[in-house]
């Protein structure tokens, strides 16, 4: 390095030419990157709320913490979405529509209603984080579903004096918040990189809060690790599926590669005329990509992870998770394959043919033999992936625009039956068995009958949000040459529809045990997201029509 300053870099000494001489010769000084603050912001507001939530329980004394945590997460989630509506009051998700953050991100009309929705179930989400009148009072303090004191070891001394000492933990409020940050900046990701990072900032906060359930710790741990191993795997996939990418198009961004796939750049560059011959990184790193995005998605055969981690989460993140993930998943996978592979669109879709088929009947199928609640809707959600692969499928406008409102139809539908699932409960805790769910309409007529409302939107009955959903998606998938399909779809739909309605027989006209668990009475808090469950579902299947036109407004992505 001395020879190399003391010759000024010239390649006399070792032939490396100095940093120096390399920016005097290019003449070029750095320019700050330019970030559209304005088009960001309901991210920012996000991850800076959540950051504030993490100094909060770093210095705030333990009795504020609560209320000092919710306070901020309700009004950061409130904040972002008052944010979001001012943009697409503006026009950016429609003619205003850009590429942004040094193209990065892409603003435009999917990112805005898919962001919109996560905003939404993320305060509802934070409502049944927030519940507090469930679990039996320690030492009279309240407590919540999530463990007293995650880091001891579950039964351990340290779990049982912060049990006794009536402990809450309030970290799972900054944890919410980056999983919510990073879900909105999963959809709206312009290149490969961006979806990377964005698909860690979600995942980890996940991992974490699936470990962290009061009852069933043991359980609860399982499902952590297992979600995390095979989330790691699916990490792999996307990272090499970019690098692999990155080998065939020489750049990660998304409508970059679109150029190289289409040969638009093929003979501009020697380097890329040479590449784009070797079409065995296209495609394997296309499929790599894709897999892991299916993965978040919880489609046939990437799906392992889900029945599990449904089941041993704490029910509010379940809930959370359940419509959370894959709002952002699916958005990712709309922009990847409508913006980066339309060329390849005949590679792509037999394959998500073949995708959608097995993840409907598997998810329908496999469901009726399940005898846990939260099982049963977790195999209900694989299915409910496949319907919404097949307006994937479509390749249309009309396709994108029915994903989008099938995603925040279901979302709320979701989060409303994940919220009834906390309310039955014996002395163990939830009671998810159903067979402890025998003649609960009986012992609380109004629970079961709201829980009824959600199951017949699962199952696509009229003039509930899941018929409208289906119809949509359906109608997109017949249009673009899918017929085939939805006539599966159509056959799954009922076979699902036989252990939606087994539970609904089950809990009006079957009598209730002598032993049979008690309904809680919730804080306004749960009461209120179950409540804006059945108000969405409800005004969205009598009502669709202008939920639909919003959905077909902000369905064009831009380029």
């Amino acid at each position: 390095m001395t020879d190399v300053a003391s010759t000024g870099g010239g390649p006399g000494a070792s032939g490396i030419p100095s940093l120096w001489t390399v920016a005097a010769e290019a003449g070029d000084k750095l320019q700050a990157p330019s970030i559209e603050y304005g088009k960001l912001s309901p991210v920012l507001i996000v991850l800076g709320a959540a950051a504030l939530g993490v100094l909060i329980d770093a210095f705030a004394p333990r009795k504020v913490r609560y209320s000092a945590q919710l306070f901020v997460t309700l009004a950061g989630l409130a904040a972002a979405f008052a944010a979001v509506i001012g943009l697409a009051a503006s026009g950016v998700g429609t003619t205003k529509a850009q590429i942004a953050g040094m193209g990065a991100l892409a603003i435009d009309g999917p990112t805005l209603f898919l962001q919109g929705t996560l905003l939404l179930v993320g305060i509802v989400g934070a409502f049944t984080f927030a519940e507090r009148r469930l679990e039996p009072a320690a030492n009279g303090s309240r407590v919540d579903s999530f463990a007293a004191q995650p880091a001891a070891v579950p039964g351990g001394e340290g779990e049982q004096q912060a049990v006794k000492a009536g402990w809450t933990t309030t970290e799972v409020f900054p944890l919410l918040m980056f999983a919510v940050g990073g879900m909105l900046l999963f959809p709206a990701a312009n290149d490969l990189l961006t979806l990377f990072i964005a698909l860690e900032v979600f995942s980890l906060p996940l991992y974490l809060l699936c470990a962290l359930a009061r009852r069933r710790r043991l359980l609860s741990q399982e499902a952590a690790v297992k979600y995390f191993l095979l989330g790691a795997f699916s990490s792999a996939f996307l990272l090499f599926g970019t690098a692999l990418l990155y080998g065939y198009a020489g750049t990660v961004n998304y409508s970059a590669i679109a150029r190289v796939v289409s040969g638009a750049d093929a003979t501009s560059d020697p380097v890329l005329a040479d590449t784009t011959g070797n079409d065995a990184l296209l495609l394997i790193g296309g499929a790599l990509v894709v897999m892991g995005l299916l993965f978040k998605v919880g489609a046939v055969p990437f799906h392992m992870w889900t029945p599990d981690v449904y089941q041993g989460a704490p029910t509010p993140v379940t809930g959370f998770m359940a419509a959370a993930t894959k709002v952002a998943a699916f958005g990712a996978l709309l922009r990847l394959l409508y913006v980066v592979l339309p060329g390849l669109r005949w590679d792509w879709r037999p394959v998500m043919w073949g995708v959608a088929i097995l993840t409907m009947l598997g998810g329908a199928v496999v469901a009726i033999t399940q005898t846990d609640i939260k099982r049963l809707l977790a195999y209900s959600s694989i299915a409910h992936a496949g319907f919404l692969l097949a307006g994937v499928i479509a390749t249309s406008e009309d396709g994108i625009s029915s994903v989008l409102f099938y995603l925040g139809a279901y979302s709320f539908v979701t989060l409303g039956a994940f919220a009834v699932v906390t309310l039955v409960r014996d002395a163990g805790g939830e009671a998810t068995h159903l067979s402890k769910w025998a003649g609960l309409g009986r012992r609380s007529p109004l629970l079961a009958a709201v829980f009824a409302v959600f199951l017949l939107a699962f199952a696509g009955i009229p003039l509930t949000s899941g018929f409208a959903g289906k119809f949509a998606v359906f109608k997109a998938a017949a249009e673009g040459g899918a017929g085939a399909l939805v006539v599966v779809g159509v056959i799954a739909s009922a076979i699902a529809a036989f252990f939606y309605l087994r539970v609904i027989v089950l809990m009006f006209f079957s009598e209730p045990q002598a032993d049979g668990p008690s309904v809680a009475v919730p804080s306004v808090m749960t009461t209120s997201a179950i409540a804006l469950g059945v108000v969405v579902t409800v005004v969205l299947g009598v009502a669709p029509q202008y939920f639909l036109d919003l959905a077909g407004q902000a369905g064009v992505f831009v380029r």
